[in-house]
């Protein structure tokens, strides 16, 4: 397949999704990207990573538990003593 038709083809899958998300405005972006994705992984063009990437092309990092602190009883914020430190 010749770029100008791949190119063509992600440019109507993109319309699909905006289309089916309800025409939300200011999509684009993420929608030509999920086209994209979607059209090159059906032609087995698309790159296999093996961490998930973000938009912005960063690698995702594990998210941590709350604060990162034990869960023992101490003070906590505002003085109050509490079994879990909550963030607010």
């Amino acid at each position: 397949m010749d770029r100008k038709a791949l190119e063509e083809e992600i440019r109507r899958v993109a319309y699909e999704l905006y289309e089916k998300s309800g025409c939300i405005p200011g999509r684009d972006l993420e929608n030509w990207l999920e086209a994209e994705r979607i059209v090159l992984s059906k032609y087995g063009l698309l790159e296999q990573k093996d961490a998930p990437i973000t938009e912005a092309g960063a690698e995702e990092k594990p998210k941590k538990g709350r604060c990162g602190r034990k869960s023992e009883s101490r003070q906590c914020g505002k003085g109050i003593k509490k079994e879990k430190c909550k963030k607010s």
